[in-house]
């Protein structure tokens, strides 16, 4: 007998996110009315735009996430992302063995590749320490991320091959006003350590958009 409280909120989960995606100029794309294989299912253009509602409000989102944040299954979760891409509402960008989703047209190179970086808990404990205090040492973000130092130094050489951060006399994060709004924007999304640093942001770096793109 299937569970109606899960039912119900997973349409719940899907209303909400389909508000966003609706409010969206990409809504509906994609949505061709087809039926649904099980009764229960929702509506293909509920869960589509659920999708959109989602992935721009959780940008750099790799597919399991949707899935599960959407309580879709995965052959429903690859669907719709597919005709989504293909629709031109969608783009994805590879991240390892991850596909990372983002509204099309609505970021740079660098921004997805940051936004996929702070989308991963210790590469992105690291750029908001180091937006925070810059020159901190690979043995401080250690002892404030409870991780290794060699767990440091490998994700410091990774975000430097990335272009995010320099270790040229320290570790520095590249373009900071630049991944400093992203961790704003984006806070809800990236846990309470990115809501902190967004309630102190003003203090930290004040974001000229001018600026941001003559980097």
């Amino acid at each position: 007998m299937p569970n109606r409280d899960v039912d119900e909120e997973k349409r719940a989960t899907l209303r909400r996110f389909a508000a966003l995606g609706a409010a969206s100029p990409l809504a509906g794309l994609g949505a061709s009315g087809e039926a649904e294989a099980a009764s229960d299912s929702p509506p293909t253009s509920d869960a589509r735009d659920a999708i959109v509602g989602y992935v721009a409000s959780t940008p750099g989102a790799h597919f399991s996430k949707i899935r599960d944040d959407l309580s879709l299954g995965t052959g429903e979760t690859q669907h719709h992302l597919r005709q989504l891409v293909d629709d031109g509402a969608l783009e994805f960008r590879r991240d390892g063995d991850y596909k990372r989703f983002f509204t099309a047209g609505r970021f740079s190179e660098f921004e997805q590749v940051a936004l996929g970086y702070l989308r991963r808990r210790t590469p992105r404990g690291m750029l908001v320490t180091l937006l925070r205090g810059p020159g901190t040492t690979g043995a401080e973000i250690a002892s404030r991320l409870d991780v290794s130092r060699a767990t440091v130094s490998g994700y410091a050489r990774e975000l430097d091959d990335a272009g995010l951060l320099s270790r040229d006399g320290g570790y520095a994060v590249e373009r900071p006003e630049t991944v400093l709004t992203l961790v704003v924007r984006y806070a809800d999304s990236l846990g309470p350590g990115a809501v902190a640093m967004a309630d102190e942001a003003d203090s930290l770096i004040r974001y000229d958009p001018g600026a941001a793109g003559s980097e």
